[in-house]
């Protein structure tokens, strides 16, 4: 089986990269089922009800949130209703949503869940996602061997740390959140690994956003993240090969697919807005 891991949407020029991109990597490696990382989707910070079900239209199987899971009302209030977004698992219980789920995929199930790292992130907390993880993989193998989590954190050593537990108990462990691609894929006792994914939208800005921007609030001290960037517009992510039998990966893939320029900001598909 191939799976198909789309790093963080970013904003309009995410959803314009992803509309245009995952269709020829869809095509080109045969994928049997796709997860995206969809933490930024809406402006750069969360993900709203309407771009839920767009990306879902887009082909998304499954959409993957971190610490902004709940930066956007509307998906708040809904998410109960949607079984294909999943919210960070080691989350009070008390919260909406679910953080697991086993899905169908080309006559086989993949179980998918979402851990949050406990570093840098002062809006949003999880509990311990190193006492988490032997629970989560545990129910979800006795359903299906191929087990793909999704680890949102700041922290390379965060990471680090969960790779070595993760490692021969799980199918992937895919970081996300930085929005800067590694290099360090590799696999370790049958389970696929990558520090962070990367991000799709712009390649060339700040975490998605405008550079200009960026560089204004580091020299004033007053947050902005309202400017998205729209240049070199690239879906990224990797793509893991499963064995379906045993659950063990095969192998793992960087994805890096350029796409043609915006020609301006209002070029983006209009329905990337909330």
């Amino acid at each position: 089986m191939v799976i198909f891991y789309v790093a963080e949407i970013v904003g309009k020029a995410g959803v314009y990269a992803l509309k245009q991109g995952l269709p020829k990597i869809k095509a080109r490696h045969k994928v049997d089922f796709t997860i995206a990382c969809a933490d930024g989707a809406t402006g750069g910070n969360g993900l709203g009800r309407s771009h839920a079900a767009y990306l879902r239209k887009l082909g998304c199987e499954v959409l993957t949130l971190g610490e902004r899971c709940f930066y956007k009302k509307d998906l708040t209030e809904n998410i109960d209703k949607l079984p294909y977004v999943l919210r960070p698992a080691n989350l009070r219980p008390e919260a909406p949503g679910r953080g697991l789920r086993v899905y169908k995929a080309a006559g086989a199930k993949v179980g998918v869940a979402v851990l949050l790292g406990q570093s840098c992130f002062d809006r949003t907390h999880g509990d311990n996602p190193y006492a988490a993880f032997p629970l989560l993989a545990e129910r979800l193998r006795a359903e299906t061997p191929i087990v793909i989590f999704d680890f949102h954190a700041q922290a390379t050593g965060e990471k680090q740390t969960l790779f070595h537990l993760a490692a021969g108990h799980c199918s992937a462990v895919l970081g996300s959140h930085t929005r800067v691609q590694t290099t360090d894929e590799r696999i370790v006792s049958g389970t696929a690994l990558v520090t962070d994914a990367g991000r799709t939208g712009s390649a060339d800005s700040v975490g998605g956003a405008d550079p200009a921007a960026r560089i204004g609030e580091y020299l004033s001290g007053i947050p902005d993240w309202t400017r998205e960037a729209y240049a070199r517009p690239e879906l990224q992510g990797v793509l893991i090969e499963v064995d379906e039998a045993t659950g063990r990966a095969r192998a793992i893939t960087r994805v890096k697919e350029p796409l043609p320029e915006l020609a301006a900001p209002n070029a983006a598909d209009n329905r990337s807005s909330d």
